[in-house]
């Protein structure tokens, strides 16, 4: 049954002030196409750790990652550097995104004991955000890239049943199970830096010609007995106009144990989706309470698979997994201070 009413615009505008006592882990992925469109991508991902003491004032570095790769149309990886250097790292050249980098991607942590650092976030990411990364052409008409190769663009590939908002019968797909761009929603939006918190964000937000940005915000701080955290997501473009358009955007709010080791409560807020049926998704997490955090890498997928999920929301739960090792850093780093 297709869904009802329409799809989210609604953006959230500014990432919020940092509160006292907290950490936030934000990170970006920018892509773009040095050989115009068709040709390969090449995407940047830097992420950051901030511990927040008393006030904005007093605030830390305290973890850094980043990379630069190139991949190919079909999503291989061509080339990929990284800071920290991983030992191993130039096994993944070859390695297509989707569950086999996943899991390539999860291995090469685990033996530079890098589960969990802002580079696991961001390497883990590159599924998805180069995914989403050829929506970007759809806000630039080919006359505006002279270096375009068209002949190159491939048809999108049949979506059926792949999440929520592709299930059978949905009003976002073709006849043959394709999705429908004619009826796709988004909506512009403003900097992800407020003005209040300018060190809130971890990078310039400025993107030149054609490209797509895949931005992701956590915040963890103490609160009474409980642990809690908020989380941000946003699939954004450039546009002719200057400005930035998002296709994806989610605001998640959770609370886990005093250890932050166990997920007490969940709720997520679709603010942009490109289609009606899309947030339906958002009414199945309830499954992952009780869950243990440490687990949800694995236990996403496994308890929102296909049609009860929807692919963009599974990356932000997914991502909850580091907010145990998150706590410890914050609580190491602020211990003092109180």
């Amino acid at each position: 049954m297709a869904g009802s009413g329409r799809a989210p615009d609604r953006p959230s505008g500014h990432l919020p002030v940092r509160r006292p006592y907290s950490l936030r882990r934000t990170s970006s992925i920018e892509t773009s196409w040095p050989e115009g469109r068709g040709g390969p991508m090449r995407m940047q991902g830097l992420a950051r750790d901030l511990v927040t003491g008393p006030s904005l004032h007093e605030s830390a570095v305290v973890g850094l990652g980043r990379f630069e790769l190139l991949a190919s149309a079909s999503r291989q990886i061509l080339s990929i550097k990284s800071e920290p250097r991983l030992s191993g790292l130039e096994g993944l050249v070859g390695v297509r995104a989707g569950g086999q980098s996943r899991a390539a991607i999860e291995a090469l942590l685990a033996a530079n004991d890098g589960l969990g650092d802002p580079l696991h976030l961001l390497l883990d990411d590159f599924a998805g955000a180069s995914l989403v990364a050829g929506w970007a052409w759809s806000r630039w008409a080919e006359s505006d890239d002279p270096s375009a190769r068209q002949s190159e663009v491939r048809r999108p590939p049949r979506m059926e049943g792949i999440c929520a908002g592709f299930r059978p019968g949905a009003s976002s797909l073709t006849e043959d199970g394709r999705p429908r761009q004619d009826i796709q929603s988004s909506a512009y939006v403003s900097p992800l830096t407020h003005r209040d918190d300018p060190d809130g964000w971890h990078s310039p937000e400025v993107q030149e010609g054609t490209g797509m940005r895949r931005a992701r915000w956590i915040d963890v701080w103490s609160e009474t007995e409980d642990i809690r955290i908020e989380a941000g997501f946003q699939d954004s473009a450039s546009d002719p106009s200057g400005a930035r358009i998002a296709i994806h955007e989610y605001l998640v709010s959770a609370r886990a144990d005093a250890r932050g080791e166990r997920l007490v409560a969940l709720s997520a807020d679709p603010r942009v989706l490109p289609y009606r049926e899309c947030p339906v998704a958002a009414g199945n997490i309830g499954r992952l309470i009780g869950r243990s955090l440490e687990s949800f890498r694995s236990a996403v997928l496994a308890e929102l698979p296909g049609t009860l999920g929807c692919t963009h929301l599974n990356d932000v739960l997914r991502a909850l997994a580091d907010v145990p090792r998150l706590c410890l850093m914050l609580e190491r780093h602020t211990a003092h201070a109180r």
